[in-house]
């Protein structure tokens, strides 16, 4: 009888362990939500501008018997600001579409110049803005624990003003000066930097940029009365370049 009643308690506490398995389902796996690799994003940035100017013209200077420029022509370093949307295609390539403002710098320069037997000289000051559109592609280098470098190129055009324009002629007593005149030029551009991923959908990026602008040019130099000084013309600006500095921010949306 005690047999028979040890084998009944077994094979209840068999069947009542069974039951308890069948009855436990584990829980369900949680999916697991992968950060975005692609899509449309916006971008924004600021920065400084270190800008040259290859050189400048002006059509009196061939009727000079020599001249020279004292001092480099330069402008001064200036304040950029960009605004623009762009598109992630996957974990490497990207692009996008800027609209760029690069804020007035002042302009200067000395020039000597020997004619007929006299001489003079010419000091030159005015101011250059511009207003970048351009397209760029990117590629990014890999992910570091949120650290992505980037090389990219970009083409485009720039509206290019040469403002207030001056020359100052001290040994002669001459004055003239330049209305603003704005031009359009094929503008292209390097680029290089790195971003840092805040967040799945926000990365900051400290960026350098190296963009030829193109060319530029004044309006007619006249001298206070209207009268041109010598021969007309307009003062151009051939081949302006800057390697910029630049703190932006892109949004994946």
């Amino acid at each position: 009888m005690k047999k028979i009643f040890l084998s009944a308690a077994a094979i209840m506490l068999t069947a009542g362990s069974t039951m308890a398995a069948d009855l436990y389902e584990p829980p369900p796996e949680m999916p697991v939500e992968l950060p975005p690799v692609g899509g449309w994003y916006l971008r924004g940035h600021l920065g400084m501008s270190n800008q040259q100017v290859k050189s400048i013209s002006h059509p009196g200077f061939a009727a000079f018997d020599t001249h020279e420029f004292l001092t480099d022509p330069t402008f001064d370093s200036g304040v950029i600001a960009g605004l623009g949307v762009g598109y992630q295609f996957n974990d490497w390539l990207r692009a996008d579409a800027i609209v760029e403002y690069r804020g007035k710098t002042d302009f200067s320069a000395l020039d000597h110049y020997t004619i007929g037997g006299g001489e003079g000289t010419n000091e030159y000051d005015g101011a250059k803005s511009e207003w970048l559109l351009m397209a760029n592609a990117y590629v990014d280098l890999g992910n570091y624990n949120g650290f992505v470098p980037y090389v990219g190129a970009g083409l485009g055009a720039s509206r290019n003003t040469i403002s207030r324009l001056t020359d100052v002629n001290v040994p002669t007593a001459g004055v003239a000066y330049a209305n603003d005149r704005s031009t359009w030029n094929l503008a292209w551009a390097l680029h290089a930097g790195i971003g840092y991923q805040v967040t799945d959908r926000m990365t900051v990026e400290l960026g350098y940029t190296y963009v030829n602008l193109g060319d530029a040019e004044s309006g007619t130099l006249n001298t206070y009365n209207g009268s041109s000084p010598g021969v007309p013309g307009k003062v151009k600006f051939k081949d302006i370049t800057s390697h910029d500095f630049k703190l932006g921010m892109r949004y994946t949306y």
